[in-house]
């Protein structure tokens, strides 16, 4: 209902902004994070704020949110006081923006909304692991290693490891998630809480347990309802990072969508005492991942919300922010940029893509967040909203 309040229902309403960053992955914690710390917040903010119904200030503010923790800062060298006056620096910022928008526009209707980013435990280490999830004990089977031997599943038995580990990524999310609930005055300017860039199923599922302990801990202190909240699946070539066991194929996009909305875990209690049914995501979705791949993707993820549809006392919303296109070389440190065609293409593609499934799987999808992540920046954004402003005109729709 509150999504329903921001755009009207099954149509494609607005551009999730989820900016850009021309940065590469880096071996130093805080990649993202040093570029705000040294004072380079946005002067991008403010067309995001202009050009979006909803914009994320992670990747308005060079990303850093979406890769800040209390345990990367520490990495980083800097104090737990600093980590938290960062963090909630960015909604700060964001807020700022907004109002400064709507001062000059004279209006308080149609706000732009705030996406708190929350990315994945593997955009904590170094180098990063989002993409392969390679996640140290007890998070994670084995770390990440240059001499190989690398694997992301426990064995088949290890029903031990694969519960701590559970665990483990729950506490993380839910340690992050606190330092922003426990600051009301800046979780009131919060929105939406956005989890993306997430490889593997067990942190899907982790990420619904610390969701529970958040609205557990939230009722306790008297707080109002939750916040509508989003999934979103990193997809590398198309596929699910995680293998079902070493060296064996790969999970797949029904696995995480299962894990999202119909997994109930064994132990009806949480590590922190919690207990109770687990939260579903508003919507579920895919970010980061190639354009040209999104087309079959958003048809597998479809079609696997649609297997779980009776199960679901309502219709999640599919939340799509693909990449720009480009390739990054971990080789040569450097970008290989899309072809022209590609980037001219980027919006009309993913306006054809999502009309496409909406015509062909009514009812599937309780409403469509599109945007851009990696990559894309302020032109693509734009261009995006001007196709999506087209087609509503056209259909009679309101924007």
């Amino acid at each position: 209902d509150y999504l329903r309040g921001t755009v009207s229902h099954e149509h494609i309403q607005f551009a999730t902004v989820v900016g850009s960053t021309d940065l590469g992955p880096s071996r130093n914690y805080c990649w993202y994070t040093l570029g705000f710390l040294a004072g380079r917040s946005s002067n991008r903010v403010d067309f995001y704020v202009r050009s979006s119904s909803i914009f994320n200030p992670s990747y308005s503010f060079q990303s850093y949110r979406y890769q800040a923790s209390s345990s990367t800062f520490k990495s980083a060298g800097y104090t737990e006081a600093q980590a938290r006056h960062t963090m909630l620096e960015s909604i700060r910022l964001a807020d700022k923006a907004r109002k400064d928008f709507l001062d000059e526009k004279r209006q308080s209707q149609g706000a732009p909304k705030i996406a708190l980013s929350l990315g994945p435990f593997g955009a904590s280490l170094s180098p990063a692991q989002e993409f392969d999830g390679y996640y140290p004990p007890p998070y994670g089977p084995v770390e990440f290693s240059e001499e190989g031997h690398l694997y992301n599943c426990f064995d088949e038995g290890d029903m031990e490891g694969e519960q701590k580990s559970i665990e483990a990524l729950a506490k993380f999310h839910l340690d992050r998630l606190l330092v922003f609930a426990q600051d009301r005055e800046t979780w009131a300017k919060v929105d939406i809480l956005a989890f993306e860039t997430v490889p593997l199923v067990r942190e899907v599922k982790a990420i619904r347990k610390a969701m529970r302990s958040l609205e557990s801990i939230s009722a306790a202190e008297g707080a109002t309802a939750p916040k509508p909240w989003w999934i979103s699946f990193v997809l590398p070539n198309g596929k699910c990072p995680q293998t079902q066991r070493r060296g064996g194929p790969r999970l797949t996009v029904g696995d995480l969508v299962s894990a999202a909305l119909v997994w109930t875990p064994r132990d009806a209690t949480d590590f922190d005492g919690t207990s109770g049914p687990l939260p579903t995501p508003t919507a579920v979705g895919i970010n980061c991942t190639s354009p040209e791949l999104i087309p079959g993707l958003v048809t597998e993820i479809t079609l696997a919300v649609d297997s779980f549809r009776a199960s679901l006392p309502t219709s999640p919303w599919l939340v799509l922010y693909p990449n720009g296109g480009d390739v990054y070389d971990i080789i040569s440190r450097s970008w290989i940029l899309a072809s022209e065609d590609k980037k001219h293409s980027w919006a009309v593609d993913l306006k054809q893509t999502v009309h496409s499934v909406s015509q062909d799987h009514s009812g599937v999808w309780g409403g469509f967040i599109i945007g851009g992540c990696c990559r894309t920046g302020p032109d693509l954004i734009s261009r995006l909203k001007e196709e999506l402003s087209s087609s509503h005109a056209s259909s009679q729709a309101k924007l």
